[in-house]
């Protein structure tokens, strides 16, 4: 089911109009409308802020250097989506090929991560601490998923995105998301059931 059209969508297409038009100045308006959460969305993703952001502006420098082939019938939102989804594989392949040492890895001699080693700033050992450390294996069981299905999961849970521009985003059927999104929350319910009972 296709939702019905907003007054953001509404305020998008015309942007986008103006942008098509010449009136570089549209393109500030979509960016703040839309640009922290997309950056949010990527950092679901790529879970580094850095690349993050930088996805997020190539996002915006690509429907400014593609802004006469928007379709005005569909959604900017879910075109974006698709953009920053785009590139966001494209960094996940680049970082594939050069790995970088995270915090998170064991040190082979100590078998602790090298995290371990920081020093603390300022805890505060308190419930707070364990409300982190929930949401840090949500999230470290999300980043997990292999990629078919931790993308559409990030954008239905987190961007709330319907099956349908999911769909768009991915260049599958909504069917097709919804068995994604099925398969994506039974393989988390299994993860996060080892990890929390233990």
């Amino acid at each position: 089911m296709t939702p019905a059209p907003s007054n953001t969508d509404d305020a998008d297409r015309q942007d986008m109009a103006r942008l098509a038009a010449g009136h570089d100045a549209s393109l500030n308006e979509l960016m703040d409308r839309h640009g922290e959460r997309l950056f949010h969305y990527l950092l679901r993703l790529l879970r580094n802020e850095s690349d993050a952001a930088d996805i997020a502006q190539e996002s915006f420098v690509r429907v400014y250097q593609h802004r006469a082939e928007f379709d005005g019938e569909r959604r900017f939102s879910t075109w974006l989506y698709t953009i920053a989804t785009n590139l966001a594989r494209d960094r996940h392949r680049w970082r594939d090929r050069r790995p970088e040492v995270s915090l998170e890895n064991e040190n082979a001699e100590t078998g602790q991560s090298f995290r371990e080693h920081l020093p603390e700033p300022n805890a505060d050992p308190s419930e707070s601490l364990v409300v982190k450390e929930r949401g840090d294996l949500v999230r470290q069981a999300v980043s997990a998923l292999p990629e078919d299905l931790r993308v559409p999961l990030v954008l239905s849970a987190y961007e709330e995105q319907s099956h349908a521009e999911i769909g768009t985003v991915l260049g599958c059927t909504a069917k097709a998301v919804e068995m994604k999104l099925y398969r994506a929350r039974q393989e988390l319910r299994k993860r996060l059931a080892l990890v929390f009972a233990v």
